[in-house]
Parts: structure tokens; C-alpha cells; sequence
């Protein structure tokens, strides 16, 4: 059952939060999407007070964001580890009696497929959300960025393994969304997912799907940004969950 919320003040606490874990001399990864967008403005404050870090943009955007507010940025190739990642999520299951517990779905913003490798390269990532976004099985459309030419390969084979695939459509724009990688974007319902887990492993092996956005035992912990009025009792207004 999804948890109602999601306020830009919810949003701000989180990314907030999240930005305190960044030290002197970090290589962070920066997701994409409006919660991350305040831990990047975050970021920004602390390196106009002096801080240094590098920042690893995960899109088009969390790159021009991370430019305006003064990050330095660099890449994969040019580091040798990336201390922290920051990133939102579309969907968290909250369920610390679940073997899902933590699991996400991303790629609202049809950047998965860089998010999961510099989350995934990271020492520590850590999820900022909103409690809106919790859940205890998930449910949303799984998004697939796949390869142009295998457009209809993969959209046959979600059909076999039971999905129900829409290729995304761009908006103000004829055509369908072009990933920053030059790719498509297939939403794939599978309704509840039991087991995210296996589902990911099923995807992955897909010939033609670049990534999905089924990330599984990657978050080291997550910060939801709670309404005002409802914080624990130091009144940081957030709560952690740490696996």
C-alpha cells in the first residue's frame, strides 16, 4: 500500500539529509529526478563554503544542475571509485519482513540505465525519496531502455513472459522518448511483483534491453523526507532506514 505524501518540502528534507554523508574530496554520483535535485542544490551550498568534490552526473539534467550550483564534474573513467551515489527512486518496498526489502523501480526519467551504473559503482548509495514512493510489493510499469532495432524483439518476448509493454511516447513532441544513450523506453506492466528479484534476472538476460529499472540489493539506506509536524524527535523531520 503506497504511502500518501510528497510535498517539495518532504523532497528538500531528503536530499538534504542525504548531502550531510558528503565529505571533502568525494567523487558523488548525482541521480536524476526532483528529490535528488535538492541534495544536488545541497551539494552546491557546501562547495560555495569551500567544499571539494566531483560530482558524476547520471543525465542531461542532473549535469546542468550540477554546472549552475558549482559542481565540479568528471566521470566513470577518469576516477578510481565513486565514494557516494545519491538517487531517488520511483517506487521503494518497505517491508522489513519482506526478502524485497528496498527493492526499487527507476527510470521515470528514462535515465536508469546510467543511474544503476554509477549506484552500482559506488562504495555507498544512498535512495532519497519522499514517503509517497514506499510501498510493500511493487507495482509500477518496469521501464526497459532497449536498443531501436530491437524495439519489437523485446516487445514480443514481455508479452511471453506476461508483461504488457507501451513504448513511451515523448511529450510536446511527435515520436517516442530518446534515452541520453540514443535509446528507447518500453513501460512494461507485470502487475504486483512477487519477486523482483527473478523478474530482474529475466529482463536482464533479454537480448536488446540495454538496462531495466528493477534495482535489486543495491540501496545501502534510505532517507524519506517526512511532512512537517510528523519528524522524529530531534526534529530533523526525516526518517532513515538503513539495510
Amino acid at each position: 500500500m503506497k504511502t500518501e505524501g510528497g510535498t517539495p518540502a518532504a523532497k528538500r528534507r531528503a536530499g538534504e539529509r542525504a548531502a550531510e554523508e558528503v565529505e571533502d574530496g568525494f567523487v558523488v554520483g548525482l541521480g536524476t529526478g526532483s528529490t535528488t535535485a535538492s541534495a544536488i542544490e545541497a551539494i552546491g551550498e557546501a562547495v560555495a563554503d569551500g567544499l571539494e568534490v566531483q560530482g558524476i552526473p547520471t543525465s542531461f539534467q542532473s549535469r546542468q544542475l550540477a554546472l549552475e550550483v558549482g559542481i565540479q564534474l568528471t566521470t566513470l573513467e577518469a576516477v578510481e571509485t565513486v565514494d557516494l551515489a545519491i538517487d531517488g527512486a520511483d517506487q521503494i518496498v518497505d517491508d522489513p519482513g519482506s526478502s524485497a526489502h528496498g527493492t526499487l523501480i527507476k527510470g521515470g526519467g528514462a535515465a536508469h540505465a546510467r543511474e544503476k551504473l554509477v549506484d552500482a559503482a559506488a562504495d555507498r548509495f544512498v535512495v532519497v525519496a519522499d514517503p509517497s514512493k514506499l510501498t510493500d510489493r511493487l507495482e509500477r510499469s518496469v521501464p526497459l531502455e532497449v536498443l531501436p532495432d530491437a524495439y519489437t524483439v523485446v516487445t514480443a518476448r514481455v508479452h511471453e513472459l506476461g508483461g504488457e509493454p507501451t513504448l513511451r511516447e515523448a511529450k510536446r513532441k511527435d515520436g517516442p522518448v530518446v534515452t541520453d544513450n540514443g535509446n528507447l523506453v518500453l513501460d512494461c506492466e507485470f502487475g504486483a511483483i512477487a519477486d523482483p528479484e527473478e523478474l530482474a534476472a529475466t529482463l536482464s538476460s533479454v537480448p536488446g534491453v540495454v538496462e531495466h529499472g528493477l534495482f535489486v540489493d543495491l540501496a545501502d539506506a534510505t532517507y524519506v523526507g517526512l511532512e512537517e509536524g510528523t519528524g522524529d524527535a530531534d526534529g530533523e523531520g526525516l526518517a532513515v532506514r538503513e539495510y
